[in-house]
């Protein structure tokens, strides 16, 4: 069983579809206990970086995904799920993340008005970690994003994927139990579903 966390900011629906899709039975919850009993949890996202984090303290899932991923069970940020996971982001100064991660969200730049904001489409991987999410996965797959701020982290050994937009950009990190992803694999087709049944795997190992 996959929690799927239901803090108020989360675009639920679509990770249910595709977990559906590939036969792996889900539950939508905010309830610590719930959470903590499933076998792996996944924390979407959608909107402000702030408007997401007063939502997780609002529900008492902050602590709920903080004390799931001390559990060592695997955790899958998506988005702004992923976001989160770290210490801030530049879109909301002053408001502290989840703080799990070591790393800067920073706002992509247009460069002089010369790129659309926010970054909205597909975009091909240069994968760093080919084990994983991405076992299996050869290539470059094209996946799709929709975000105007990126991840940089701190640890370049987390890094898992990276892609360009006007930056470089890390798409996606794994770090001990913890998987976040800035593109959704609930939206990119094939590769994104291979993603969610090597994430199912994991969480089943």
């Amino acid at each position: 069983m996959i929690a799927v966390i239901d803090y108020g900011a989360g675009n639920l629906q679509s990770v249910v579809k595709a977990l559906n899709y590939i036969d792996c039975e889900c539950v939508i919850t905010d309830d610590k206990k719930t959470i903590l009993e499933c076998e792996g949890a996944i924390l979407p996202g959608v909107g402000s970086f702030e408007d997401a984090m007063n939502c997780l303290i609002k529900t008492g899932c902050d602590r709920a995904v903080c004390d799931f991923v001390n559990t060592g069970k695997p955790l899958l940020g998506i988005c702004l799920g992923l976001q989160l996971l770290f210490d801030e982001s530049e879109e909301s100064p002053g408001v502290r993340g989840l703080g799990l991660l070591k790393g800067s969200v920073r706002r992509i730049p247009d460069n002089n008005g010369s790129l659309k904001i926010p970054h909205m489409g597909w975009n091909s991987l240069d994968i760093k970690i080919r084990k994983g999410l991405f076992k299996d996965i050869e290539g470059e797959p094209y996946v799709y994003f929709v975000h105007s701020y990126y991840l940089h982290a701190e640890d370049r050994s987390i890094v898992s994927s990276n892609t360009e937009y006007g930056t470089l950009i890390d798409a996606s990190v794994s770090a001990g139990n913890i998987y976040a992803t800035q593109f959704h694999p609930e939206k990119s087709g094939d590769v994104g579903l291979r993603i969610l049944e090597n994430f199912v795997a994991i969480c089943r190992r």
